[in-house]
């Protein structure tokens, strides 16, 4: 398809010590090493994004910065509609979880019945 041109001139380290570290690669990621980005701000949940976005808006609008404040208010809106998600996915899963223990609950009782009129029936 695409092929590369090969380079004519080899690059140049203008007395800087370019070396490799032994790994294979000549630059270190600073990142690889498990840990976050920002290690000093952990990750807010949607609750209180959504608070902090509207008290956002509700502090740009006093100010009457409208364009800030409907920003902010779209921020916010991004947010409930996670919440509304997550809600009903917690739901479903409660749902799910009550339907598939009373359908256990009623299987053995059923099986149970059946033994018992195959015992009658041998005798």
């Amino acid at each position: 398809m695409f092929q590369r041109k090969p380079r004519r001139f080899r690059r140049r380290t203008n007395g800087r010590g370019h070396t490799s570290h032994g790994n294979g690669h000549g630059r270190t990621n600073s990142f690889s090493n498990g840990q976050s980005r920002n290690n000093f701000r952990p990750t807010q949940s949607a609750e209180k994004l959504l608070e902090k976005y509207n008290a956002l808006a509700k502090e740009a609008m006093s100010s009457g910065d409208k364009t800030l404040c409907e920003n902010y208010l779209q921020h916010a809106d991004h947010f409930t509609r996670i919440i509304e998600d997550k809600n009903k996915n917690r739901e479903q899963f409660k749902n799910n979880t009550t339907n598939k223990t009373s359908l256990s609950d009623q299987s053995p009782t059923v099986s149970d019945d059946n033994k018992q009129d195959d015992i009658k029936s041998k005798e």
